[in-house]
């Protein structure tokens, strides 16, 4: 696979045959996003939320959530060839896609600044305890950021290798962090300094990887087979994801401290928890980087995709040094509302009411607006927030669940009670 300097990461087509490659491969760049700072601090967080008790019902459900999504999401991208971008313009239409692009971008780079900014706080602390020097920490994201951003432009080989190179680290680094929490042996009395209800804290979870599960297609496009997107799906969502999110939740009460820098230097991880946060930093944000550039070159293809990069990694950087890590929980509770809905309105158009327009090589970039998808977007998100202020009553008490199902269910009604969408005049049987 050539990098998107080269080829725009077939950013605008369908990833030809002769690209694609094994399941374990693609399974192991999703799953590698689990060794990473967010994860962990989300399972902590929901964790002293919902309180000890609930806490692993609430991994265990926004996971199996996420797994859904994923899974489905993550078919149609291997079944289709096409990334998430372009999947959402087949959906929404052009115009339509581009204002979901531009939301998904805003969210990916906010998600790169947060990595950078923790990635900055840990590796000064560690670096401080453990080496005995404290690098600027301007100086940390800035090298992050370049090193990040050529991997991107690279592309999805670099972010590959790297994923299949450290995934065995990683593992036995999370091996050994659970084993040093159960050596502490019992957990201390910890009070939530804001209580949260279980159905909030599985739309949590669910908000902390709901954009990696809905660009699912972005790597699942490589697949050789769809049957590929359950076990990759399976093995992020279902395995590595919920363990990373209990270890850190395990270690928090264990050692009654939220701050995950200091849970590691406690359990005398030191260079293990570099590896945690070096390696995991990286691949999570070449990846958020990586589907930001497919994005912005998907919804317009005259831009340089090498360019892209560079300036949205620069952009990242800036966000990375405006410290957007306060209220993390309700960022992720926010997430979860608003793009959930996106998944609905694309698994119903996909599965249910054009799954033959999907059979194309190239989406071209004359499609009418879909007004119906952006509706029931709109609708499932609106309904979500208003059953989880208490405005209306929550179908289901999960806003994540309530925006996925409203937005599917609406949508799949528009489309038989309006009939068929107007066709593109472009070859493309859209």
């Amino acid at each position: 696979m050539s990098g998107i300097s080269e080829h725009d990461e077939f950013s605008t087509h369908a990833v030809p045959t002769d690209a694609r490659v094994a399941t374990f491969r693609v399974a192991a760049v999703s799953s590698m996003v689990s060794f990473s700072l967010p994860t962990f601090i989300a399972g902590i967080e929901v964790a002293y939320g919902v309180g000890e008790a609930m806490a692993l019902w609430a991994i265990l459900g926004g996971s199996f959530i996420i797994f859904l999504v994923g899974w489905l999401m993550g078919s149609i991208g291997a079944r289709t060839g096409f990334n998430s971008y372009l999947l959402v313009r087949l959906a929404f239409g052009d115009t339509g896609a581009r204002i979901v692009n531009l939301a998904f971008s805003i969210s990916l780079l906010g998600w790169f600044g947060i990595n950078l900014n923790l990635f900055g706080r840990a590796i000064a602390g560690l670096s401080s305890d453990v080496l005995g020097v404290v690098p600027p920490e301007l100086l940390v994201t800035i090298c992050a950021s370049v090193l990040i951003t050529v991997t991107t432009i690279i592309g999805f080989r670099a972010i590959n290798f790297v994923s299949t190179l450290m995934i065995p680290v990683l593992m036995l680094v999370a091996v050994v962090f659970l084993a040093a929490v159960v050596g502490q042996g019992g957990s201390h009395s910890i009070m939530s300094e804001t209580q949260m209800s279980l159905g909030d804290g599985i739309s949590s979870i669910v908000g902390s990887i709901v954009i990696g599960c809905i660009i699912m297609p972005d790597i699942t496009r490589f697949l050789r087979s769809s049957n590929g997107a359950l076990v990759t799906s399976g093995a992020s969502y279902m395995v590595f994801q919920p363990f990373v999110m209990w270890v850190g939740a395990s270690a928090a009460f264990a050692l009654a401290t939220d701050d995950i820098t200091t849970i590691m230097l406690t359990l005398g991880l030191g260079l293990g928890a570099f590896a945690i946060i070096i390696a995991g930093s990286w691949v999570l944000n070449a990846l958020n980087l990586y589907s930001a550039v497919l994005g912005v070159t998907a919804s317009f293809p005259r831009v340089n995709a090498r360019n892209t990069a560079i300036l949205l990694g620069a952009l990242g950087v800036t966000a990375g040094l405006m410290n957007i890590l306060d209220s993390f929980v309700e960022f992720l509770f926010y997430l979860s509302i608003v793009f959930i809905p996106v998944a609905g309105v694309v698994i119903v158009d996909h599965f249910v009411v054009r799954q033959s327009h999907y059979s194309v090589d190239v989406v071209a970039d004359n499609q009418p607006l879909n007004a119906r998808g952006l509706f029931a977007w709109f609708t499932g998100a609106a309904v979500a927030l208003a059953g989880s202020e208490g405005l209306i009553v929550s179908v289901t008490t999960v806003a994540a669940i309530d925006a996925m199902i409203v937005s599917a269910l609406l949508y799949f009604v528009l489309a038989k009670a309006l009939g068929p969408r107007p066709s593109a005049h472009n070859g493309t049987g859209q």
